[in-house]
């Protein structure tokens, strides 16, 4: 139940989410497919959230400090210039975008873009649930050896 959790926990992290947390899990026993599946669902819980609170978030953090204000920027010109990539393709960009597992890339950033795009959650939500899910099959594919690069 511990390795469970913990895929879980891993996989909703930013940057890490379930391109670490598939080998991870593997890596201490877990049945990769097991770990696929959960983590697919952990990096799929703060999706939603970040889609429509981020720009609130956002707007929030800028008044706290300086730092904070050059932070957020950092992150929406990073989200800007993916954006202009998906926006090109529109849902199926967003969806190729968060489906190939490199760095960068993602649920996280995914979610981001679609609310820098402002897309609704009903359009964004099941194409990152589509890309996460093929990044997961690509990850698990790459750990139980099937793949490789």
């Amino acid at each position: 139940m511990t390795k469970i959790i913990s895929t879980f926990l891993i996989s909703m992290v930013p940057v890490v989410e379930l391109r670490g947390a598939i080998p991870i899990a593997a890596a201490q026993g877990m049945d990769p497919w097991l770990a696929m599946v959960i983590s697919v669902i952990g990096n799929m819980v703060p999706v939603p959230f970040i889609i429509v609170f981020i720009r609130s978030i956002f707007k929030w953090l800028r008044t706290r400090s300086a730092g904070l204000d050059r932070w957020v920027t950092k992150m929406e010109n990073k989200a800007s210039l993916k954006a202009e990539k998906v926006q090109k393709y529109e849902k199926f960009g967003l969806f190729i975008f968060v489906a190939i597992p490199l760095p960068g890339t993602g649920a996280w950033t995914g979610a981001l873009i679609a609310a820098m795009l402002d897309m609704r959650l009903k359009s964004a939500v099941p194409m990152i649930l589509l890309g996460v899910i093929t990044a997961g099959l690509i990850v698990t594919l790459l750990t139980v050896g099937v793949i490789s690069l």
